[in-house]
């Protein structure tokens, strides 16, 4: 009986650790200047991995299963599929010139990409590694988008200061919003009825309906002590309830926290150098963002919107993917 006990024991504790450990999840992070992914395990907040991907690797994202990472690979014209349980790269595809960022479709087969030096948004089917469409869009194309029911995605140029956006059942462009200069970043709402676009050097956030392309709020932001032209919006992250959103201010060094209803600020945290992209953990508990300059992390608790932990990475952390255990 004493042995059996201890068995039945030595087995539960097992099962115990086991759980423990399919609950943490991944943070993967692009470092841009060393050309690779690091890992951070979302329990621990440490790095436990990091691996050798393509050169200047910038946008990021995770096949719907989890079971690829996609990652534009900038200065090799390429994307990288990765398996997220070796760290290996297993697969390229030709993306088009100077990949920056990409969207997956909910279809979980087509990338939409940015490429930013030939004024085109590719196509590219993930499965085949075929190129099913290259759309003319503006000049310097970055920010990616599909809309949540797939029927509309979006690229912002940077140069032309327009959204463009591309119905995707024809790969063509149906119309086009003039914002603020160097708009960088588009996120769609999870309801799909808005779009919210960052323009890095006009300073602001535009807030566009969906239905007719029109821009129906912009917001400026402002913080006490800091000069107006360090407030340089790029990445956005939007909680899936519709009710916060999370913009990193580059140079400010500031993550704006934004009433999605009001469309007030309702604070702002102090990050690391640069802050260039966003991400949400868990059941959106956490959002991670990336600081190019200072070369680390910063995990925010979404509830006390305060700083937990500062995490280095590589040089010039770029993007953001989250996998949950």
């Amino acid at each position: 009986m004493y042995k059996f006990y201890h068995l039945r024991l030595a087995a539960a504790l097992v099962m115990g650790l086991n759980a423990q450990t399919a609950l943490a999840g991944e943070m993967w992070i692009t470092n841009e200047k060393d050309h690779t992914v690091s890992v951070i395990d979302t329990k621990t907040l440490k790095v436990k991995a990091t691996y050798n991907v393509g050169l200047r690797p910038r946008g990021i994202t995770f096949a719907k299963d989890f079971s690829e990472l996609y990652i534009c690979a900038s200065d090799d014209d390429a994307i990288d599929v990765l398996d997220p349980n070796t760290g290996l790269v297993i697969r390229r595809l030709e993306s088009g010139e100077d990949p920056e960022q990409f969207a997956l479709h909910p279809d979980n087969k087509h990338l939409y990409i940015s490429n930013e030096e030939d004024a085109l948004a590719t196509v590219l089917n993930v499965e085949t590694g075929e190129a099913v469409a290259e759309i003319d869009v503006g000049i310097e194309p970055e920010g990616m988008a599909v809309s949540p029911d797939g029927k509309i995605a979006i690229v912002t140029s940077e140069t032309t200061n327009m959204v463009h956006w591309i119905d995707t059942e024809s790969a063509e462009i149906f119309n086009n919003t003039l914002v603020a200069q160097r708009p960088r970043h588009g996120e769609f709402s999870k309801s799909g009825d808005r779009l919210w676009v960052s323009s890095e050097i006009g300073g602001t956030i535009a807030i566009i309906d969906t239905a007719t392309q029109e821009i129906i709020q912009t917001l400026n932001m402002h913080i006490p002590g800091i000069s107006d032209d360090l407030i340089q919006p790029v990445g956005i992250r939007l909680t899936d309830d519709g009710t916060k959103a999370f913009v990193a201010l580059g140079p400010a060094n500031h993550v704006a926290v934004i009433d999605a209803k009001t469309f007030e600020a309702i604070g702002f945290v102090l990050v690391g150098r640069r802050v260039w992209h966003l991400e949400f953990a868990e059941d959106e508990k956490q959002v991670f963002a990336t600081n190019g300059i200072s070369g680390d992390v910063t995990v925010i608790d979404v509830e006390t919107l305060k700083p937990i932990k500062t995490i280095k990475v590589g040089r010039f952390p770029w993007g953001a993917a989250f996998r949950p255990g």
